[in-house]
């Protein structure tokens, strides 16, 4: 019982590979670029 206690412990202090800025400006970014290209081919 204790063992799940310690998992559920580990899995919390898990760190990010990059600070979680950067996974919101690059989701952004992509989301700005995928918008630009479905409105750039609505206009033709």
């Amino acid at each position: 019982m204790m063992h799940t206690y310690v998992a559920i412990a580990g899995e919390a202090t898990r760190k990010l590979p990059a600070p979680p800025v950067f996974f919101g400006l690059f989701a952004f970014g992509v989301l700005s670029l995928l918008l630009f290209l479905v409105l750039r081919l609505d206009r033709d």
